[in-house]
């Protein structure tokens, strides 16, 4: 935990920052720490706590469900050399199957490709989603990546209209967190997979497994949408396509969508006051963010705090509306104080 899960986990909730001020990129793990800095103890945590979530996959797979098997899926997918029934695949392929089943799911089948080499994301559950979720722009988006990857350009124009009509913007992390927020309290963490320095205890644990898993799911092609966008030859009606995706996304399901709508707003918008909104708005989101990470370095000490944010997870929703949420409950504003700029603290 302390030597390896901490930063990956704090990478999925932090890295978003970046995103918010600059154009936005796919979020990227931060890497772990050099084997000197880990100790002999923190090796045997680390060893209890893969133990332990091997222990949950093995109980969530008894459940028929969508939603419990989603959790058992999600996290069986970082474990190594799980046995054929418990691995990401076969749980995935059984919550596709089960009762409750939703795109949500489909969407998490989009990381089951380790099989096929350069099929990733799977192109299967990327062609049922155009059918299960034909109104959700995070799918044209993640087709625009795959068209513009085959260098199809008349498929990723079609994508980012099909985008740009789209009603909603949803990458299904509040979904995951959802599943595993209701899932993770299955089994009590042994002793062994404490660490002593976090005062929360059990609950620590429940809030790095739950925020670090939930924020493995897929993204879609958010910077390459951004780069056809903003492009120098981008066309009229390329452009009047970006602003109306952009304003979808800015109530999109995630900061890094939002990061975008944004973005797009303050690079194209044609009135000068809606740029200037819009990077104020952006402001706001990293601090936002920022605000967030820190709550969730506070729950590892503060047993309110992450029994706060395992119900919010629990009640669903979305990634930006559990953000909001949590920070309206803790009290924090969500807008920027004056003069405060991303660069001005650490996240």
């Amino acid at each position: 935990m302390r030597g390896t899960r901490v930063p990956t986990w704090l990478a999925g909730v932090t890295s978003v920052v970046l995103l918010a001020v600059g154009i936005p990129t796919l979020a990227q793990e931060r890497s772990a720490p050099p084997a000197s800095r880990v100790t002999a103890a923190d090796a045997a945590q680390d060893q209890a706590l893969l133990a332990f979530q091997r222990d949950l996959v093995s109980v969530l797979a008894l459940r028929a469900e969508a939603q419990p098997l989603l959790a058992a899926a999600l996290l069986a997918r970082p474990l190594a050399a799980q046995p054929a029934p418990l691995s990401f695949h076969e749980l995935i392929k059984r919550a596709a199957a089960a009762p409750g089943f939703g795109p949500a799911v489909t969407w998490a089948r989009l990381a089951d490709c380790t099989s096929t080499p350069g099929q990733c994301p799977n192109p299967d559950a990327g062609k049922a989603l155009v059918q299960e979720a034909p109104d959700n722009a995070a799918v044209w988006l993640l087709k625009l990546g795959v068209d513009v990857r085959a260098r199809d350009h008349a498929a990723a124009r079609e994508d980012l209209a099909r985008a740009a009509a789209a009603k909603v913007y949803d990458d299904y992390v509040g979904t995951g967190l959802e599943a595993l927020a209701k899932t993770v309290g299955t089994l009590p963490p042994p002793a062994a997979t404490l660490d002593p320095t976090y005062a929360s205890g059990a609950l620590a644990t429940q809030v790095m497994l739950v925020f670090g898993l939930g924020h493995t799911l897929p993204q879609p092609a958010l910077q390459v949408a951004a780069k056809l966008c903003t492009a120098p030859d981008a066309e009229a009606d390329t452009k009047a396509d970006c602003l109306k995706l952009g304003k979808t996304l800015e109530w999109g399901s995630s900061p890094l969508a939002r990061s975008l709508g944004l973005h797009l707003r303050e690079t194209l918008a044609p009135d000068p006051a809606q740029q200037s909104a819009a990077a104020q708005e952006r402001v706001n989101l990293a601090w936002q963010v920022q605000s967030f990470a820190k709550l969730n370095a506070r729950a590892l000490n503060e047993r309110a705090v992450a029994q706060g944010l395992l119900s919010l997870a629990r009640s669903g929703g979305t990634e930006m509306s559990l953000m909001l949420a949590a920070l309206r409950e803790s009290q924090i504003s969500t807008e920027a104080p004056v003069g405060w700029s991303p660069s001005s603290t650490k996240p």
